[in-house]
Formats: structure tokens, sequence, C-alpha cells
């Protein structure tokens, strides 16, 4: 390793040299702990003194022929007494409540998917219509909180699904081991381990593999500032405050968990060196990178001002990663306006590829939550965005975050009865997909879901027995699979000519009209948000001689009523004349 990069925060594959390197022959194990009086190796119950290694503030033992798979922790000695601690780079940990790190033979999977790796691409210009799902609660093979599928059974009941379903890509909850389920993996202590409630590293790698050989794109939910506090962690490692600040006032962060000090050359060593790691070595696709605002400013608050540390942390770990992983995708889930969160590095931006539009987000379920008379009053949270869309590569969520903790689904978040909210998310879905930027959606919404996310249950398939959410899932399908075949909806994102209010004046009759482009065709996007039927609305359109439905929300195969929804729209001359049902959404070609 080079060290002096280590201690500079120059290094990107530190967990090649620190760790528990496994051969058959000898396993090395190394940590560094600079405060610690003495370290220990606690291998399958046997205590083995770790000798002082470089400078001093590394620790390094070898065993002779250990069997794959062996349990071990460090017992450190230092300010806060002796204390156990699971390794900070190792590949492998024990199922909570047990915390042990496992040895592993990191080279032993070999993948199979280098077409994959030599033609993925950050997806500027191609359709990105991201699945976001907890592993453990997607499906469930038993009823019991715990019982999971490993990674690659769950990767042979989900890949069929996400191949029906229309979406191309999925983005994984952390899967960096925790020790609380109920913490989804946001609180981390295992920053190069799998979590093993799915099972061993190899079978999270099997997984990869497999959606890539069904041309799906795995991006892993990855937390660069804080970590959990449990005492076989990174807090007080070496019995000083290694990873963390040493003062709680900027130490703890609001979830009761430590903060990094990115400051630290050794940290920023640890942290770029984990993103390398899982794109590297498990071949993600991409980092969603979490609570970006805690990184810019001061524990998240604008008023403490932006921690510039921290930002040039991020700068130089995304500018590496784009150079080292070819094709990857980094996302920030930020809800500042701090400028350039998209903006190349070498312009002075932060070098991610999209930024989560949550001024999107909560407008537009703002939106759809008022009764249509307040809809008019408010008829412009819709085009806000646009206001401000071109200042970023926005990437549209409605997430996780949307469907717990007393929020409601999204479903039910529409105003009205269950028909008009079914209706008005299905038209909801239309804008979203319609509305420039890529796509992001929790498991579960797309089955009109109507019971909150619960991480100890399974998704509520079974609704698919009623007519209801049976017909808006076909609608949920078919709307994403017209976005994946259609470029107007995805190759002109970010561009001038790639969108266009074609009528965003229509405050009293709750109409939005939309034109989306690409080089190869145009298409068009009718919204009635309002809860009545709008007769003869007439959309002038330059130059166009044919117009053809594509989809309608409100048709009969989809649970609404409309029987023949391709009779509700004329072209007379260069007027479209309209009936829209209420709460509806149609689609059209246009030439």
């Amino acid at each position: 390793m080079d060290f002096y990069g280590f201690y500079t925060g120059a290094v990107f594959d530190a967990y090649n040299w620190l760790g528990a390197h496994y051969t058959p022959e000898e396993t090395t194990f190394r940590t560094f702990a600079p405060q610690a009086a003495g370290v220990e190796l606690v291998l399958e119950g046997k205590v083995i003194p770790m000798e002082k290694v470089y400078n001093g503030q590394f620790y390094e033992i070898s065993v002779k022929e250990l069997p794959e798979g062996s349990k071990y922790e460090y017992r450190i000695r230092g300010n806060n007494g002796q204390v156990d601690h699971c390794d900070p780079y190792g590949f492998s940990m024990e199922r909570r409540p047990d915390h042990r790190s496992i040895t592993f033979d990191l080279g032993s999977y070999k993948f199979n998917d280098s077409d994959w790796m030599k033609k993925r691409s950050d997806m500027l210009k191609k359709p990105l219509n991201i699945y976001e799902l907890h592993a453990g609660s997607f499906k469930k093979p038993g009823s019991a909180p715990d019982s999971w599928y490993d990674y690659e059974q769950l990767g042979e009941v989900l890949i069929p699904y996400l191949l029906k379903s229309g979406y191309n890509y999925v983005e994984f909850l952390p899967l960096c081991e925790h020790p609380s389920d109920e913490s989804w993996g946001y609180q981390t202590t295992g920053y190069y381990a799998p979590t093993s409630r799915y099972g061993s590293p190899d079978k999270l790698m099997k997984l990869i593999d497999m959606l890539h050989k069904n041309n799906i794109g795995a991006i892993l939910d990855f937390v660069p500032v804080h970590f959990a506090m449990d005492a076989y962690g990174l807090s007080r490692y070496d019995g000083s405050a290694l990873y963390e600040y040493p003062s709680n006032d900027v130490g703890r962060s609001e979830w009761g968990s430590c903060n990094f000090m990115h400051s630290r050359g050794e940290v920023k060593s640890f942290l770029q060196s984990s993103a390398n790691f899982w794109l590297k070595e498990f071949h993600f696709d991409g980092l969603r990178m979490d609570a970006i605002s805690r990184i810019i400013f001061w524990q998240g608050d604008e008023r403490r001002g932006v921690n510039s540390n921290a930002v040039d942390f991020v700068k130089n770990m995304n500018s590496k990663l784009k150079t080292m992983n070819p094709g990857c995708m980094l996302i920030a889930e930020d809800s500042t306006s701090f400028r350039g969160i998209t903006t190349p590095t070498d312009k002075g931006g932060l070098g991610f590829d999209y930024k989560w539009d949550l001024g999107w987000m909560n407008d537009t379920l703002g939106y759809f939550a008022m009764p249509p008379e307040k809809r008019v009053e408010n008829y412009h949270k819709l085009t806000f965005s646009m206001m401000y869309f071109r200042d970023e590569q926005y990437l549209l969520p409605l997430s996780h975050d949307e469907v717990v903790h007393c929020k409601g689904t999204i479903v039910n978040k529409m105003y009205g009865s269950q028909y008009e909210k079914l209706s008005q998310a299905k038209a909801l879905y239309m804008y979203m997909l319609t509305h420039p930027g890529k796509q992001l959606n929790f498991m579960g919404n797309e089955l009109g879901q109507l019971r909150e996310w619960d991480e100890k249950r399974e998704l509520d398939f079974f609704l698919l027995e009623d007519f209801k959410h049976k017909t808006f899932n076909e609608y949920m399908i078919d709307l994403n699979n017209a976005y994946l075949e259609h470029p107007a909806m995805y190759e002109e994102d970010y561009d001038e000519n790639g969108f266009e209010w074609a009528d965003c004046h229509q405050e009293s009759r709750l109409i939005y009209a939309v034109i989306r482009r690409s080089g190869k065709e145009t298409l068009l996007a009718l919204f009635n948000f309002g809860n009545t039927v709008q007769t003869g609305y007439s959309l002038k359109l330059d130059k166009v001689t044919n117009a053809q439905l594509l989809m309608c929300s409100e048709d009969l195969k989809y649970g609404g009523s409309i029987a023949e929804p391709h009779e509700l729209f004329t072209l007379a001359g260069e007027n479209l004349i309209c009936n829209l049902p209420p709460y509806s959404a149609a689609l059209l070609s246009i030439e």
C-alpha cells in the first residue's frame, strides 16, 4: 500500500493490504490502530498477539493453513479499555446479532459479464428506469420477519419481475453489513462486507452477474456520511476518535450515529476505497450516495456553512471513481440548493452524474394531495420544476422515504375515493415518465400498494388478485415499457430541444400538455388533473399532420371507464380536439 497516500487521502485500494487476506497456504490479518496500546487477533476463540509493522500504527499477523470462513475479531487495548472490534476492512461478517468478521477469498468468484462491463454507461442519453429495492422484503420464502432469500435466490425471483415490469436498473438499499434490520442498512458496521442476512459475498457477486446477463444494471445505496455507534464497529476503534469527530457537536448525527471526519486522510482513504471496492470487486454499476447535504453543510444546516474539507473529499472521490470504473454512475441524494452537484469536477462541480429532484417530489405529491379546487390556485406547482430543471441533471424519485413513517403510500397520498386515488396515481406516473429526467420508483408502488412499507413483511402481491390493482399494475407495466421503447421520453432529457410545454395555462381546467422530442420521434402527453370531463379542449400543433394514441390511463383495460380511448382525440387541421376524462393522462405520437 502507498502509506503516504493512505495518510493524505489519496488511496483507493486500501482493502488490498488492510483486512484479512486469505490463501489456502496462509492468511494475513492487518489493521490500522494508531492510538492502541496493543492489538490481539481473536481467531475462533484463540487469542494471538499481533505485531506492529511499518511505523508502529499498523498491526499484522499471518496464520498458516487457516480454513476459509474462519471467524475473527481484533481485541484492541485503548484509553477506553479493552474492546473487541470487527475488522473495518473485513470482507464478510456473521449474521446479526453476532458480529465477528469472517475470512473470505475475494478472488474466488469469476464474473461472466465482460460484455456488459464494456458497454455500460452513465445512461444520460439512454433510458434509466430504476426499481428501488429492499432485498429482505421484496419477497420472502417464509412468514417470519427474518425469513430471507439469499442473494442468488433473490435474483431468480427478481429478474423475471424486473424484465416484465419494464425496469432496466435496480437500486439496492444499503447492503453493507448493519446490526439493525430497522435501519435498512443506513447505519453501517461493515463497509466492505455484504450483509450476511442474504448470504455470502460470492452469492452477491452471482446476483450482480445474473442481473448483467439479463441487461439489468445494479446500483448500490452507499452511506459516506455516518456510521453505527455499536461498540464492536468503527466507533472509537483504537480508543480514540479514529474515524469520527472528537467533539459531539459535529460528531453525532441526527440519526444517533457517528459522523465521519472527512478532513482526515485515513478516513478519506477508507471511504473512497470502500466506494471503489463495490464498483470494482462486485461490479456494481453505480452508487447512490446518501445524505449528501450533510457533507456539503455542517450537520446539513446551511446556516452553519459549507464543510469545505468534506466537499473537497467528494470532488476528489467522484473524479477518481469515474476514471477507475468506466461507465459507472454516481447519484447524489441531496435536498439543498447548492449549485454544481452534477457539474464535472474539472469545472468546479461535485462530479455526480445525477441529483435526486426532491423539490419535484415534494411539489408533485403535495399537488396530488389537494382537492381539485385547491389545485386551481396551485396549478403551477407542477410547472415550477422546469424553472430550475436545467441547473442540474436531475433524477425523479418516488422512493422508500415517501412510503414509511405514517406518510402513507403513493396511492394513498392522492385525493379522493379509492377509485379516484388509483386513477390519479396512473396519471401521476405518466406525468413522471414524460417529465425530463431519469426515474426511480420504490418497490410496491407499481402494485398500487395501500399499506406502508414494512421491512419485516414482503410486498402485498396478493393485491394483484383484485381487479383494481391488477389493472393498475398492467398499466404500470405498459407505461414503463413505453418509456423504454420511445427515445423521445429519455434521449434529450437534459437538452433544451427535448421538452416543451405545449400548454401550461389552463388553470381553471387543470389541463397540461407536454411535448417530448428526440431525433427519431415526437410525443405529446395530455393531462386532466381535475375531477370533471374536459370536452372540446383544443390544442394547436404546428405542422402536425398525424396524431396516434399510444396509451390512455383511463382505458377500460387499465380499470378506467373508456372503451374506445382513441375516439377521444380528433385532429382537425393543426388543432387537436380532445375530450379528456377526469383524472386522466394520455400519450400520443405526433408527426
